[in-house]
This record gives C-alpha cells, sequence and structure tokens, in this order.
C-alpha cells in the first residue's frame, strides 16, 4: 500500500484481519506492546505502550517496515506493497 496515494491493497476484511494479527503477533514478539490494530483497505492504525527505551520511530520501522516485508513475500497484495 503506498500511502502517498492512498491505494486500496487491503481490500478484503479477510485481508485486513491477517495482517493486522500479523502485525500484533510481530509486535509483541518484538517486545513492542500493542494494545490495538485496526484501518481499513488503505491506511492502519495502532495503539502501543512505549517504555523509556523505545522511540516512535524504532516502533514504527519494526511494526510497518516488517509488515510490509512479511506482506510481499507473502504475496498477499498482486502488486508490491509499501505504507
Amino acid at each position: 500500500m503506498e500511502y502517498k496515494n492512498r491505494e486500496q491493497f487491503l481490500d478484503t476484511p479477510s485481508l485486513r484481519k491477517e495482517v493486522w494479527k500479523h502485525i500484533f503477533v510481530n509486535g509483541h514478539e518484538k517486545e513492542v506492546a500493542v494494545d490495538f490494530v485496526n484501518g481499513y483497505s488503505d491506511h492502519c492504525h495502532f495503539l502501543v505502550s512505549m517504555n523509556a527505551e523505545q522511540t516512535l520511530a524504532q516502533i514504527a520501522q519494526l511494526l510497518k517496515g516488517e509488515s510490509s516485508f512479511w506482506i510481499n513475500k507473502n504475496e498477499l497484495t498482486e502488486r508490491k506493497f509499501a505504507w
């Protein structure tokens, strides 16, 4: 999903559910306290609890960067996905 263009790559509820679940699980595996993930076909929101050693930039990279890689690796979209 190229956020700049608001392309609707995550166009089905089942795909969104799979991506949101992956972000949630991956966050916990990387010691990011993800409280909630949701969004729509062209964007994603996540609520996290940060500790003193984490920055927003680090968390965004862990969640957005890894999820883009995972979506592309698993070919969940027809074209290359990017946030």
